[in-house]
């Protein structure tokens, strides 16, 4: 049974990474589209980045201790083809996940979350092979080199800060996840609460030079 210390702990992490959810996302957009934006969001959490990471771990631990519900497997393989096969396992979670998601917004809010249709090797509109690699590798070297000094700075938060945070940052992911989603099934669209254009485009580029 998880003590509430750990659980305060759990909650701290699902906070970062949720928050390192939103800040990857706007990285991308920023590269790919040239802006940046809320992600749908009040709050810059992304609850599902920070959620599907502790599921991860709950489910099958680490690269370094590959588990399936908690109980070791592959014990005797080495390093390398635990990473391998940590990897493989990840890109499957991340396909069905993306998959499963989008579909389920599409079905109940009524529009498309996102699509990939026009990459190469995409599985259905809503992940494609690249994408999901990307994502899975990005999760095998967050497990296996960051998630456990990460909880471990987390548990050294003194109990009574630990606690204050933990149940403020969990109110307000929660609360914003709830709001944002119940408000684009409302609208049937995203929720754009504000949007940033970072880079000029190529017309406004041409104009400034001249």
């Amino acid at each position: 049974m998880i003590k509430t210390a750990e659980l305060y702990s759990f909650i701290l992490m699902t906070a970062f990474v949720s928050f390192l959810g939103f800040v990857i996302e706007n990285v991308w957009l920023a590269f790919t589209k040239g802006y940046i934006d809320n992600r749908n969001m009040t709050f810059p959490f992304l609850l599902g980045y920070g959620l599907v990471v502790i599921g991860i771990f709950l489910f099958f631990g680490t690269p370094e201790k590959l588990a399936l519900f908690g109980r070791r497997i592959f014990k005797r393989t080495k390093k390398r083809q635990r990473y391998l096969i940590y990897l493989m396992i990840m890109f499957v979670v991340v396909c069905a996940g993306e998959i499963i998601l989008g579909k389920l917004v599409e079905k109940i809010c009524g529009f498309e979350y996102w699509n990939y249709s026009a990459l190469p090797l995409h599985i259905t509109k809503y992940t494609s092979v690249f994408t999901s690699l990307g994502f899975a590798a990005a999760i095998t070297f967050f497990m296996g080199f960051c998630f456990y000094p990460l909880l471990e700075m987390f548990s050294a938060v003194p109990y009574e800060i630990s606690a204050v945070l933990s149940r403020l940052l969990s109110a307000v992911m929660i609360w914003d996840m709830i709001h944002s989603f119940s408000k684009m099934y409302k609208t049937r669209q995203l929720n754009v609460k504000w949007r940033k254009q970072i880079r000029l485009k190529n017309n406004e580029n041409i104009q400034t030079a001249k």
